[in-house]
């Protein structure tokens, strides 16, 4: 195998590759990046076996053939090389020889036929997103993924299509998000049923969307994973969480009796103020609503107290609801910067709905803190 590519564009793959690669180290080979030259082009390939990434390159190929590379030290090696050409020679069965202007390096290599044998198609029943699309499920509702290892069904996003529309959720227990897409295109009886992405591929989801903006990416499902293609180029298969969702539907109010409106940066910015002195373990803050006003106010035992008032529209009943202000503040900053902010509710200890007028589309949940 002998090729030459420019710097850049191998710094780049690579660079997107390195979040794939198995870091527990369960299969040595899985450290490694399959890298095949074929003609006028380079692939590169990556996996955990849960998730697997192939970039495909233009590169200058002498002689083709297929190698294993210990993908952290080449990324280590790029970033350091000059923006330059990139000429690598496998010679020997098990080295590899990479040289740049003046730079000469030796590398171990592995044979190509250890690496697993992977799949990054099904032809059957492909939808297209938009890559904004993707990106925007992803940047408003992946807050709410739960990082508890033992309730693994809610370490993910899960998609639906639903009255044609696309509905993505994520709850971890004591918040949920919400998200329906509209523009919507084809279909699969996967889909219908309900799939759930894990953290890792939204991840990696969410960097081929951010890769290729304004374009189609093409995906398809089966009973096991899902695949993802973007320009022909970038190709992403993702195991699925194989649980049940969990019925997500009963923590969101059916009516609630009373709601206030405030603007979005106003109170994003006094809950960061006054989270400084809250506890913690616990994050806790409480709001104080009644006529016209909001107080929003911690109290610590070695620290002091914080307290901050805010002009709201509200005429309802005085009351006092204790929140995380970790959870609260990860809900408002998907919002837009400078939207006006609609809290719902019906009590002290029910759930509490977050909506904003300029995106309908949209709904998280808070469940209250007992202070």
């Amino acid at each position: 195998m002998k090729f030459v590519i420019q710097a850049p564009i191998l710094r780049d793959a690579i660079g997107k590759l390195l979040t794939v690669v198995d870091r527990k180290n369960s299969r040595p080979i899985l450290t490694n990046c399959l890298v095949k030259a074929n003609k006028t082009t380079l692939e590169l390939i990556a996996t955990d076996l849960e998730v697997s990434a192939k970039l495909i390159l233009p590169a200058k190929v002498e002689v083709e053939g297929s190698v294993c590379i210990n993908t952290k030290n080449i990324a280590d090696i790029l970033r350091e090389l000059p923006n330059d050409e990139v000429k690598l020679a496998v010679e020997g069965g098990n080295q590899l020889n990479l040289s740049c202007k003046n730079i000469d390096y030796q590398l171990m290599v592995t044979g190509a036929e250890e690496f697993p044998q992977l799949t990054f198609s099904n032809n059957s029943s492909e939808f297209k997103l938009k890559a904004n699309q993707v990106s925007l499920i992803i940047d408003k509702t992946s807050h709410a993924i739960s990082t508890d290892e033992t309730r693994l069904y809610l370490n993910g996003i899960y998609l639906q299509q639903l009255d044609g529309k696309l509905r993505s959720v994520a709850i971890d227990g004591h918040r949920l998000a919400l998200l329906d897409t509209a523009e919507f295109i084809g279909g699969n009886k996967h889909l219908a049923d309900g799939v759930i992405v894990p953290r890792k591929g939204v991840n990696e989801l969410k960097k081929i969307a951010d890769s290729n903006p304004g374009k189609d990416l093409t995906m398809s499902l089966d009973e096991s994973f899902m695949f993802v293609q973007a320009n022909n180029d970038y190709f992403l298969s993702v195991r699925l969480i194989a649980r049940e969702y969990p019925k997500y539907q009963t923590v969101i109010p059916s009516k609630t009796a009373f709601m206030f409106n405030i603007d979005r940066n106003a109170v994003l910015n006094a809950v960061k103020r006054v989270r400084i002195l809250s506890n913690e373990k616990t994050n806790g803050i409480k709001f104080a609503i009644k006529d016209g006003e909001l107080t929003i106010s911690t109290k610590h035992a070695a620290m002091g107290e914080a307290v901050e008032v805010l002009p709201v529209s509200y005429s309802g009943k005085a009351m006092e609801i204790g929140f995380n202000a970790k959870y609260l503040m990860d809900s408002l900053n998907v919002l837009n910067e400078g939207s006006e902010v609609i809290f719902e509710f019906n009590n002290e200890l029910s759930p509490v709905v977050i909506k904003a007028a300029d995106l309908p589309e949209f709904l998280g949940i808070i469940m209250p803190l007992k202070l």
